[in-house]
């Protein structure tokens, strides 16, 4: 059961108030190369991406954004560090959301400047913090970066931004150390009812990064905590919607998109079971409208018994291989094979999902 927060509009996207949990990423493009940044947005979406965050360092990045918005589908965020200037320009641009740390923003007529251009245009504020920026009172006050100081700052600078009389906020406080930042959410969580971004900032490569993310989200979602996720991960911001989409789906808050299980190998494997994992779950992205689980086995003897849960799957060795429905037996095929048969079955399923949907 998700804790309840007021609902926030960000573009045709609305988060909070019990609605679905809305997946980000971040581009990695320089945003002023109009070209590049939407050709990457545009993969994120075929990914699965709901709301996109391009880095706004400079004011051509900002005047950016109008051309940017224009070829894409989903929501844009701007985000926006020390320069309030660039915030008025993102909103000026089209943005349909800015993230902003009102403690390097600069004077409180500045943030104000901000909150008056977004409260003009009705775009959100996220107010971010980080454990890397947070306020040198509250790390004397608290001794170091703590969770209570990440609460207490971003709890204070949307109380700001309250008394200029906006709260068209969303909060973020991330941390690195994942243990901290569950602790900062559960604290935030019992004092705020507004929406609230989550993930683990500076998690790492896709490796430690992935362990990472699943670990610290799977615990806050888990306990209700968070309405929109990123996975930040260093490397292709693709991983990082593949990557949040399973963490979904797995605790049962996604539904839709083939969950591919595959076998760990052992001494009986006689198949590239790694690249041939690898392929199935390419294909598998293919098809994200179909709900099902398809297994991919490295001994033709066990693997259909094994993955007897799996709606497909194919299992091999030896040069030959299986494709199996709910554990029986289909046919036999060698190996080069596999992934054709198995992209057949798909096809055959997700036509059948297509008339069964009417259209």
């Amino acid at each position: 059961m998700s804790i309840k927060t007021r609902t926030i509009r960000i573009g045709d996207r609305v988060i909070g108030g019990g609605n679905p949990i809305l997946i980000q990423s971040m581009c990695n493009t320089k945003t002023e190369d109009v070209e590049a940044t939407v050709a990457q947005i545009l993969r994120l979406e075929a990914a699965g991406c709901e709301i996109i965050r391009t880095a706004v360092p400079t004011m051509e990045a900002a005047r950016a954004l109008g051309e940017i918005k224009k070829r894409i589908h989903i929501p844009l965020v701007a985000d926006i560090h020390f320069d309030y200037r660039l915030a008025i320009a993102s909103i000026e641009n089209g943005a349909d959301k800015i993230r902003i740390n009102p403690g390097n923003i600069g004077s409180a007529d500045r943030v104000r400047a901000v909150v008056e251009k977004a409260r003009e245009r009705q775009i959100p504020i996220r107010v971010g913090v980080n454990s890397g920026s947070l306020e040198k009172s509250l790390i004397e006050k608290y001794g170091g970066v703590t969770a209570e100081g990440l609460v207490e700052s971003a709890l204070g600078q949307a109380a700001m931004i309250g008394e200029m009389g906006y709260e068209n906020l969303v909060l973020s406080i991330k941390s690195s150390d994942v243990m901290m930042c569950v602790k900062a959410h559960e604290l935030i969580s019992q004092r705020t009812d507004y929406p609230l971004h989550v993930g683990i900032t500076e998690a790492g490569t896709v490796t430690s990064g992935n362990i990472k993310s699943a670990v610290g989200l799977g615990i806050m979602l888990y306990e209700g905590i968070g309405d929109t996720i990123r996975v930040s991960l260093t490397g292709d911001p693709v991983e990082e919607v593949k990557s949040a989409r399973l963490i979904l789906k797995t605790l049962g808050l996604r539904k839709g998109g083939i969950e591919v299980v595959s076998c760990p190998t052992c001494g009986r494997t006689r198949i590239d079971l790694i690249g041939l994992a690898g392929q199935v779950e390419n294909l598998a992205a293919e098809f994200d409208r179909l709900d099902i689980k398809v297994a991919v086995m490295g001994c033709a003897v066990n693997g259909p018994g094994e993955a007897r849960e799996a709606d497909l799957g194919i299992a091999g060795g030896d040069g030959e291989g299986l494709l199996f429905k709910k554990g029986q037996i289909l046919r036999k095929m060698p190996e080069t094979e596999l992934l054709g048969a198995l992209r057949e079955e798909l096809e055959k399923l997700s036509r059948a999902e297509s008339a069964c949907a009417g259209e």
